[in-house]
């Protein structure tokens, strides 16, 4: 598809008041897309709408929802639908968690967090597949991230809410295949963003929480969203070389990483400076209610703005895609062989040859 072919769509975000759904937001609405844009905090929501008007969008809707009410999320759809038209591209980002020690979580926190950042994905899919199967037309795109395989310590909650992402999105990649559908799925595995997450999450560390680095800006993860958007036949992507690094050193030696994290992985997560005892946390109830945080966090100064690792392989696919459409053209071109040129190449005879 070309941009011409591909901008002016409805597009829903979920989690769009802040870090990699603001900047989502803000991606797609360049391209003059219509977005309705889902969270609970209303300056975060008003303050995301603000820059996908100026970023260009046709329209801009902010639907405040908890994407752990599945009927909030299905009215969301529909309000997304009344108001802007058929939902042309669906993008999962929602999500909370709890910085501590899995023995320091107590149990209705680690329901929250996978009613939001695991079920949240379920519920908004099925508001969007409700609608986008019969029009046998639609794409989701699941944010989900390296530690979706590679679990991490001082995050056991998120972690095995990511890995559950995973393994619910292969299931319905493949239910979708089967179906003949051309509704697809793909999931896009992200690196450490800085985005406000590590400043409204519930944490219990000694230090405050920090990405583990290295740090990438969430603009890099929304080029990478939107490059899945407009190229959803691969079942998911990788962005940043430090999650291909982690991804295949847990594919090769899980157990040396797990050794590895043990050492390193309480200290990497947190910064010098010791964690605010009266700071916030959006478990229950959204920080950016009244004040808006925008898309960034406080790493602005070490946060890498490029992924020379997601430019090459965005080169790479366009590459493919035009050698695929190349070899298409040629083909289409090509006379039809004749019966017994294909008789002989299937390993049988002519009839005449009979």
């Amino acid at each position: 598809m070309t941009v011409h072919e591909i901008a002016g769509r409805t597009v829903v975000v979920t989690g769009a008041s802040g870090g990699i759904g603001r900047a989502c937001a803000t991606a797609f609405a360049a391209r003059g897309d219509r977005l309705a844009l889902i969270a609970r905090g209303r300056a975060g929501l008003d303050g995301a709408v603000c820059e996908a008007e100026l970023a260009g969008a046709t329209k801009v809707i902010a639907i405040e929802t908890d994407v752990a009410d599945p009927g909030a999320v299905e009215a969301a759809a529909q309000q997304a639908e009344d108001e802007l038209g058929p939902i042309d591209v669906w993008v999962n980002v929602a999500f909370t968690s709890v910085f501590a020690p899995f023995t320091d979580i107590t149990p209705e926190e680690f329901r929250r967090v996978t009613e939001v950042t695991y079920l949240g994905y379920v519920y908004a899919t099925r508001a969007a597949l409700r609608r986008m199967l019969p029009r046998d037309h639609g794409v989701l795109v699941h944010v989900g991230s390296a530690i979706a395989y590679r679990g991490i310590p001082l995050q056991s909650a998120y972690s095995g809410a990511k890995h559950a992402i995973q393994g619910w999105h292969e299931a319905l990649r493949c239910e979708l295949l089967a179906s003949g559908t051309r509704v697809r799925s793909t999931m896009v595995q992200m690196p450490a963003v800085n985005t406000p997450q590590f400043d409204w999450v519930r944490s219990r560390l000694p230090r405050r929480a920090q990405p583990v680095p290295p740090i990438y800006q969430p603009e890099v993860a929304a080029r990478a969203v939107l490059y899945a958007a407009d190229h959803p036949g691969r079942r998911e992507y990788w962005v940043g070389a430090s999650t291909v690094a982690t991804l295949v050193a847990n594919a090769i030696a899980p157990a040396l990483l797990d050794r590895y994290l043990a050492r390193t992985g309480f200290d990497s997560q947190q910064t010098g400076e010791r964690r605010r005892t009266d700071d916030p946390d959006n478990l229950y109830h959204p920080v950016d209610s009244c004040q808006d945080f925008g898309a960034h966090g406080r790493f602005d100064d070490e946060a890498r703005a490029r992924s020379l690792q997601q430019q090459a392989a965005h080169c790479l696919g366009a590459l493919a895609h035009q050698v695929r459409r190349a070899a298409g053209r040629v083909r289409a071109g090509m006379p039809a062989p004749a019966a017994g040129f294909v008789s002989r190449v299937r390993g049988g005879r002519a009839p005449h040859e009979q």
